[in-house]
């Protein structure tokens, strides 16, 4: 995939992707150095070490906090229902979305459990995106603006982003920037979404092949292939992910249409998602493979497929007790134990 100047309202994203933070070594020679003199045997804890590990990378402190962990789920609208790719009306989007507002949702009970905040972001639901299948999803104007408004989300403040979505139609969406990114065939990458019968497929995957050859020319450039094939809610969450990425703020991914926004960025630079963990592996067929291409292990594999950033949110509490068992957990010193080797 290239990046090329253009002079025209990408050049902003493609400027801040051009220089974006490392990990710090030095906060994590200070995260081995305490890890070693903790009452346990080296390497006990397996993925749990190496999960609060990578957020001291990430935050660029020691030690390792989750203080404000925040869940963003992102809500827009899809011209491409029409062309029959959904089982549900595209007005739940909106109906969900008050649900959400309401503490109803699925989400709203794991943030409870773990004591996440919740923020959801409506993404102009009034106006849909138009029909990937005959023109392109948004302008550059449009989704370089949605980019922007997706990096405000971490503006209030804080030091875990999980990343989820609500869109009826999104999983179509999602599979077509991912035909459009990687090529294959679009049965590669489409899959039930909410609930769509065979034939339902059938529809997605017409619908996903006739997107893509619409816009063939204009998919080398990955912001291109956001804006003609993706949705608001994708647009804005790269943004998020983005923007984390410059303010040191590590991001859980959620699930498949979470992971197509965030593949955007990694085909503009393949280390874009270094400060992204992959929080669960979805049901969604496709979700799997194209975690694959992206190098992420998925945190939790539980067959999940509801997006609303549930999967990321339960992560999120995994990650939490990973970052409190490093801090809290008394030393040898410290608890009179006897170190090997004593």
């Amino acid at each position: 995939m290239t990046i090329a100047a253009t002079g025209l309202p990408f050049d902003d994203i493609r400027k801040l992707m051009q220089d974006l933070p490392a990990a710090d070594l030095e906060a994590v020679a200070q995260f081995k150095a305490r890890d070693a003199q903790l009452t346990k045997p080296p390497g006990a804890l397996g993925k749990l070490e190496s999960m609060a590990e990578w957020v001291v990378a990430w935050q660029g402190n020691y030690p390792p906090k989750i203080a404000l962990p925040m869940v963003a789920v992102f809500a827009g609208n899809h011209g491409v229902v029409a062309q029959g790719v959904a089982a549900y009306p595209a007005e739940v989007t909106k109906q969900m979305v008050l649900n959400f507002q309401g503490g109803g949702a699925a989400v709203n009970q794991v943030c409870k459990t773990f004591d996440l905040g919740l923020k959801v972001f409506e993404l102009a639901l009034e106006k849909p995106t138009k029909d990937i299948t005959q023109e392109a999803a948004m302008d550059e104007a449009d989704c370089a603006a949605t980019m922007a408004y997706g990096m405000e989300a971490i503006a209030g403040g804080c030091d875990l982003l999980c990343i989820g979505e609500m869109g009826i139609g999104n999983t179509t969406i999602a599979a077509a920037i991912c035909h459009g990114l990687y090529g294959g065939k679009p049965e590669d990458w489409v899959g039930p979404g909410t609930g769509v019968d065979a034939e339902g497929l059938k529809r997605k995957a017409s619908a996903v092949a006739r997107a893509v050859a619409l816009h063939k020319a204009h998919l080398s450039d990955p912001l291109e292939v956001l804006r003609r094939l993706g949705g608001r809610e994708l647009a804005a969450m790269a943004g998020a992910i983005l923007a984390a990425r410059t303010q040191r703020v590590p991001v859980l991914i959620d699930g498949y249409v979470a992971t197509a926004a965030a593949a955007v960025l990694h085909a503009m630079r393949p280390d874009a998602l270094d400060h992204c963990l992959a929080a669960h592996c979805s049901a969604e067929p496709a979700h799997r493979n194209l975690l694959k291409r992206l190098g992420k292990e998925p945190m939790l594999d539980l067959g999940m497929r509801l997006g609303e950033a549930s999967g990321a949110a339960l992560a999120a509490g995994l990650l939490k007790a990973a970052v409190n068992l490093h801090n809290d957990m008394a030393t040898f010193a410290s608890a009179g134990v006897s170190d090997k080797g004593e």
